[in-house]
């Protein structure tokens, strides 16, 4: 059983920048496909950002393309989501999941965008609280 430990939320104003973090213990990411949702109060969850060990590909939502960055440290065994030009609107408590690639391959934007019941993951960390407010 992975464990998933999000932290770097805060508090930040817009066009301020965060860098979330989410550290993997039990396994090793290099087996995964690893995604950033978030869920603000009244919407449904989305899929912001997801990777692929597989073959490195990434998957950005659209209305934060060109804002977020996700990245993996393999030797930390880390996956982290750069948020630059951070908006109001990315309010929300941001949780990092995983999903085996044992169970099957599925790419990154299908990790992202297919609305998969919680379960479908493998783990989800505890979340971490993002509000972009002046």
């Amino acid at each position: 059983q992975v464990q998933l430990v999000e932290s770097g939320g805060g508090l930040v104003q817009p066009g301020g920048s965060l860098r979330l973090s989410c550290a993997a213990s039990g396994v090793t990411l290099d087996t995964y496909v690893i995604g950033w949702f978030r869920q603000a109060p009244g919407k449904e969850r989305e899929g912001v950002s997801c990777i692929s060990s597989r073959d490195g590909s990434t998957y950005l939502t659209d209305s934060v393309k060109g804002r977020f960055t996700i990245s993996r440290d393999n030797a930390k065994n880390t996956v982290y989501l750069h948020m630059n030009s951070l908006k109001p609107e990315d309010t929300a408590v941001y949780y990092c999941a995983v999903r085996d690639l044992s169970l099957g391959i599925i790419t990154a934007p299908a990790m992202c965008t297919i609305h998969f019941p919680p379960n479908f993951f493998g783990s989800w960390g505890q979340g971490t609280q993002v509000t972009v407010s002046s």
